[in-house]
């Protein structure tokens, strides 16, 4: 029987089990063991009875929904950076304070965004997928015409969003010997442009007619929906390649996968989708013939990065019911 002296938290994913061990010290937690993700009839149904939902960023927690929430429910601490899954304005209305776990995926994400960078040009997955996949005596050895990719020394590199994730990608990029270009809402202090030799373009548009890989790294907001367009894209060179590891909205996908078959741009390295979990089949055609890497949102998938947003989240919760602002609290007209 939950103990009333503490807040029922619902879990809607299988979190770190160090995080849920602290979770059921502190809280009258229910935990989601075979790690399903919930329904919209379960959510809402542990909206109406939970003090507090942590949802993830495959919850999508609308207005509907809010609106139906239970009078106990004050908080949703949800375990993601990006909150563009919740209605925060929806969530004011109805006095229910949201928060999220900022700034401890930048170095993960910004290692897979360069791991990318490096893939794609380089065939990287083609090369491991030929071994792995065909029989022993297929590969003939080293020849010097044989698996030819892009070299990135010296190429230019234009990131899309210069927060805190684009800026750990661009330092990373200096190190391989990448020009930095970077467009931006507003341009970076002068003491880190210095410091990475960036190039700021005030047009993006500018910019990416202008370089050989463009790095996405901008949040998923009204703003930034289709950002790189149909009409961006082909500003592209078809020397060039793109990479996301933001979210999959900010590129128009069909409009990328158009230009990929018809030779509009080199190749893709994609770590989100437009319509995840859902893949497009002409995606995955175009992985199989090498123009695309394509990785399962695995940017942020490291155990120290899921702990430190588990503390977070076990944090905001503690302080929200210990009578204080959360320090992770998310204000609505923010995203």
């Amino acid at each position: 029987m939950n103990n009333p002296r503490k807040p029922v938290v619902v879990v809607t994913r299988k979190l770190p089990a160090s995080v849920e061990a602290r979770m059921g010290e502190l809280f009258s937690v229910e935990l989601n063991h075979d790690d399903r993700p919930f329904s919209r009839e379960r959510l809402a149904e542990a909206m109406a009875r939970a003090d507090v939902l942590v949802p993830t960023l495959t919850d999508t927690i609308d207005a509907q929904l809010i609106e139906k929430a239970g009078p106990k429910l004050k908080l949703i601490a949800s375990f993601s950076n990006g909150i563009d899954n919740v209605d925060v304005d929806a969530a004011a209305r109805k006095g229910i304070t949201v928060t999220n776990t900022p700034n401890v995926l930048t170095e993960d994400t910004a290692d897979m965004t360069m791991a990318l960078v490096l893939a794609v040009p380089r065939r990287l997955a083609e090369g491991a997928r030929l071994l792995a996949g065909s029989a022993p005596d297929s590969w003939q050895g080293w020849s010097p015409t044989w698996m030819l990719g892009r070299r990135i020394w010296g190429k230019r590199l234009g990131i899309v969003g210069m927060g805190r994730i684009g800026t750990a990608v661009a330092r990373r990029a200096k190190a391989f010997g990448l020009s930095v270009n970077y467009h931006n809402r507003n341009r970076v202090n002068p003491e880190t442009e210095a410091e990475l030799e960036a190039t700021y373009w005030d047009s993006l548009d500018q910019m990416l007619a202008r370089v050989d890989i463009v790095s996405v790294n901008c949040p998923s907001t009204p703003a930034t929906y289709h950002l790189i367009s149909a009409r961006r894209l082909a500003l592209l060179r078809p020397e060039a390649y793109i990479v996301n590891t933001a979210r999959g909205d900010v590129i128009d996908e069909a409009a990328m996968i158009r230009c990929l078959e018809d030779d509009r741009i080199a190749g893709a390295g994609l770590d989100v989708f437009e319509n995840e979990p859902a893949i497009n089949p002409r995606l995955l055609e175009l992985a199989k013939a090498g123009k695309a890497v394509l990785l399962p949102h695995m940017g942020s998938a490291t155990l120290e990065s899921r702990i430190d947003m588990g503390d977070k989240v076990i944090i905001n919760i503690r302080t929200f019911f210990d009578g204080h602002r959360p320090p992770n609290r998310v204000l609505p007209g923010r995203i």
